[in-house]
């Protein structure tokens, strides 16, 4: 399943809340509570993505748990900022081995030039 396939919104409320074993009315708080955000279909029906019903999995363990819906929203929100962290950073990690190759390519350019200019003193010295 590719990262599109998995936010593509396939589930009409029912099956969701079936999937994830909760009743539609469930789903309809925890949307109000800014829990889960389903997309909605041209005729505004809603519909969930399989990241939605992993999503209402980890709110049903949470709460399971005796975390109650404004812990479950505080720990759903840090998990999103962790996400986005490990992102920028696994983007940052990129962009120095970038940069290490390119500083490694001018460092070896910058070491031929000096031995060229050292072999080309040589060889003036040899001729004269």
């Amino acid at each position: 399943m590719t990262p599109n396939d998995h936010n593509r919104p396939l589930y009409m409320i029912s099956v969701a809340a079936e999937l994830a074993g909760v009743h539609p009315q469930t789903l309809r708080i925890y949307e109000a509570k800014g829990l889960v955000t389903p997309q909605r279909s041209a005729g505004n029906t809603r519909l969930y993505s399989q990241a939605d019903i992993e999503q209402l999995e980890l709110i049903g363990q949470l709460t399971d748990e005796g975390i109650n819906l404004a812990g479950v929203f505080r720990i759903i929100d840090l998990q999103k900022r962790l996400a986005r962290r490990e992102e920028e950073i696994e983007k940052m990690q990129r962009r120095v081995a970038r940069l290490e190759d390119m500083l490694h390519e001018l460092e070896m350019r910058q070491h031929i030039t000096a031995l060229a200019r050292v072999d080309s003193r040589a060889i003036r010295l040899w001729e004269e």
